[in-house]
């Protein structure tokens, strides 16, 4: 089931709005794109930070620019957001960055008039991946589409975005959206239940895809709390270099539990196209597309790995955001209600300004992995900061 499919039957009146939550400041702007063609631009930069649904805002944009109306029900709407629009392509990395020869193709796709839409329009997930090369390969075609083609870059903020490009394209940015809008939404599309979905969308801080994968996996809300788990149980370095270990390995596993079959698959379709499969050894002349079919599974999973590394210092980050609401009696919901007596204690063992430095140890970390640091090293000098201080 992808993002797009839904659990109970389409309402009649439903719009291709309805699933980007929490929004109405950047709806507004982008409707009103594709039902004016005066408001309309030739490069539209869509950010907010993870989960606020960005890709989700790109593809109901894409959508409403092939039919103003937005009802999911028309051919147009409906082929888009299950994409298989021909006028409408998306490009998304499982790299760690955007390659010129991924985006070599869509300068030659941008010159080509729509077939059967209005517009043609590439939509880019990660353009903050984009490197120097890419973004320069893609800089005259962003800059000067004809006249039928829009690209919808989506990126974490405008910073992230090369600046040549930033420049030329218009900026809408997303917030994120409330917890209870979260909630119903896992409820209305997904069937979820109401007091599941309220638990999810809360830990998840409001993080859709986040939200959905939590309330449909229990064993994702096992991993989680496993990672909540590491602060009260880290009590000198041999506990922290232990925990650093277990949650390195861990997203190893998880990495190559989403990857492994599919790189399979991928290295048999290859050997069957090239004539090879099932053959002992691989001719010499064909090791070389070999290897690059590898060093592409390679990159993917480096990323998958970082991805959830970098999810589990999120939670971690929420923890102890909720430690520091209570050492600072701020009076707000805390995020992990199901930790609270891990919080309350960490609380009194601790002062604000440990906390905090703690934070910044997180913090840290997260800018050591996205750097290209080895995880082990990255992770292991997070956890030994999280242990107690005289």
């Amino acid at each position: 089931m992808t993002g797009w499919e839904t659990a109970t039957p389409i309402a009649a009146g439903a719009t291709v709005w309805d699933d980007v939550v929490g929004q109405e400041p950047a709806i507004d702007v982008l409707r009103g794109a594709a039902e004016d063609p005066s408001q309309m631009t030739h490069a539209w930069l869509i950010t907010g930070p993870p989960g606020s649904g960005r890709s989700n805002a790109a593809r109901a944009f894409a959508a409403a620019l092939q039919d103003p109306s937005g009802d999911v029900r028309s051919h147009a709407c409906a082929t888009v957001l299950a994409g298989t629009h021909p006028d409408v392509t998306v490009v998304a990395t499982e790299g760690v960055q955007i390659r010129a020869e991924t985006a070599r193709p869509l300068v030659e796709l941008a010159q080509r008039s729509p077939s059967q839409g209005r517009w043609r329009v590439i939509i880019i997930e990660d353009a903050d991946r984009l490197n120097e090369t890419s973004g320069n390969v893609l800089l005259k075609a962003i800059e000067e589409p004809p006249p039928r083609t829009v690209w919808l870059l989506c990126a974490p903020s405008p910073q992230d975005v090369l600046v040549t490009i930033r420049s030329r394209s218009r900026s809408v940015p997303l917030r994120v959206p409330p917890v209870d809008a979260v909630a119903e939404l896992l409820v209305r599309r997904d069937g979820i239940d109401p007091a599941v979905a309220a638990v999810v969308a809360r830990a998840a801080q409001s993080h859709v895809g986040v939200a959905r994968r939590l309330a449909r996996d229990p064993e994702a809300r096992a991993r989680r709390a496993k990672v909540l788990s590491i602060p009260p149980r880290v009590r000198g370095v041999g506990d922290a270099v232990l925990a650093a270990g277990e949650l390195v390995e861990t997203a190893q596993a998880d990495a190559k539990a989403a990857t492994e079959d599919r790189d399979a698959a991928e290295r048999a379709a290859l050997l069957r196209s090239m004539g090879a499969e099932g053959a002992a050894t691989i001719p010499p002349a064909l090791r070389a597309q070999i290897r690059l079919l590898e060093e592409e599974q390679k990159r993917r999973a480096t990323r998958a790995q970082r991805d959830v590394l970098d999810r589990a210092m999120i939670d971690l980050l929420s923890l102890y955001r909720d430690v520091l609401v209570v050492q600072l009696h701020a009076g707000v919901e805390l995020v992990n209600l199901e930790q609270q007596d891990d919080v309350r204690a960490l609380a009194a063992s601790s002062t604000p300004e440990q906390t905090l430095r703690r934070m910044d140890a997180i913090g840290e970390a997260r800018t050591r992995l996205a750097g290209n640091v080895a995880p082990l090293l990255a992770v292991e000098a997070m956890t030994i900061a999280l242990r107690p201080q005289g």
